[in-house]
């Protein structure tokens, strides 16, 4: 497979969100990199072509401490956690610029000092993705650099 780096988003000062727009519609999927420090401990949220309504998310979702496990299914746009510590967020949007179906995506988080997280989310729409916003639901992203790449079809 042949990753191209659509966008690289370094923060020099403290953000709530973080848009990624006009993406070329001709690759196969996205991937969408982020190693970050937050304010604080927060949800990560997702919107696609600016859609922030949380029923259109639908997701499964999974950690792991080492200690104890849970899972459990939301409606949040949520698809990872931001921490006080550097973490590594991945999220894998696949078959984006189709217009036949909904967008199927799957998410993994985490450091090596806590849990890890993994998430199967749907955007249930059959729009062509165009922009992706990530923001934390409460505090900031202080520091970190945020990756989008075009997986070649």
């Amino acid at each position: 497979m042949t990753y191209d780096l659509l966008e690289s988003v370094t923060l020099a000062s403290a953000a709530s969100s973080v848009t990624f727009s006009s993406i070329d519609g001709s690759y196969g999927d996205l991937i969408l990199v982020i190693d970050v420090i937050g304010s604080s401990v927060e949800d990560f949220l997702v919107s696609f072509n600016g859609d922030t309504t949380g029923a259109n998310y639908p997701s499964v979702r999974m950690r792991g401490s080492g200690s104890s496990a849970s899972s459990g299914t939301d409606t949040n746009r949520q698809f990872a956690h931001i921490l006080t510590h550097q973490s590594s967020n991945i999220l894998q949007v696949m078959d984006y610029a189709a217009t036949d179906k909904h967008k199927s995506c799957l998410a993994r988080n985490g450091s090596g000092s806590s849990s890890v997280w993994a998430y199967a989310l749907r955007w249930a729409n059959t729009s062509a993705i165009t922009s992706i916003a990530v923001a934390t639901g409460a505090g900031t992203i202080n520091s970190g650099t945020l990756n989008l790449y075009g997986v070649a079809k």
